[in-house]
């Protein structure tokens, strides 16, 4: 059997595992030990993302008319792919874990909602948190405000008897006031006082 009849099957299986990828994620595995290895693969395959190790030549065949050939100039030495078509950022965010100045793997480059970023962009896009997490964060930040409005309506309600019962009393203070209205009598009284003074100016006339 020729040789690329043998290649072609782990192609075909290659195209399957990339196609409507999220995210294709390309590793130096050198550096790893077979205990963090075998961490690694389990919280890998737990977020629903495939890690294998593939020969270059048959990525790059696989990878062909794709977004991922973006990934052909990062294909040398061994390399090892995670490949997430859930969680666009899970391979970054897992693999960064381990990828620890050299000791462990060493991020070569990834293809991320068909954006090519390389090592650094890796750790950088490793920081992003999960949609989980956003929404979370997005919840509560939607809970809090309606928190805060329910504490006000609260408390409006609790105050809102006294303060009817004070607008009742203040309605009813002006009947105590009511006799200050009787006060123009006295003013028509000195009103008159006028007709004393004509009466004074008369009594020369008696003399």
């Amino acid at each position: 059997m020729a040789k690329v009849e043998l290649k072609q099957p782990i192609v075909a299986k290659i195209q399957e595992e990339v196609k409507d990828a999220e995210s294709v994620v390309l590793v130096d595995y050198r550096g790893i030990s077979v205990a963090d290895d075998t961490k690694l693969r389990k919280e890998l395959r737990e977020s629903g993302v495939v890690y294998r190790v593939y020969k270059n030549t048959m990525m790059k065949r696989a990878f062909e008319g794709t977004d991922f050939a973006q990934l052909d100039p990062h294909l040398d030495g061994p390399s090892a792919v995670a490949i997430s078509k859930e969680d666009a950022t899970a391979p970054a965010r897992i693999l960064a874990k381990y990828a620890k100045d050299g000791s462990a793997l060493e991020f070569k480059a990834g293809v991320v909602e068909g954006t090519l970023y390389d090592d650094k962009g890796l750790v950088e896009l490793s920081k992003v948190p999960t949609k989980d997490e956003l929404l979370s964060k997005l919840l509560g930040s939607i809970k809090s405000p309606i928190s805060n409005l329910a504490r006000v309506l609260s408390q409006i309600a609790e105050n809102g008897g006294a303060t009817e019962a004070k607008e009742e009393v203040k309605a009813e203070e002006p009947a105590t006031e009511e006799p200050k209205a009787e006060e123009p009598v006295a003013e028509e009284a000195k009103a008159e006082e006028p007709a004393v003074e004509e009466a004074k100016a008369e009594e020369p006339a008696a003399e």
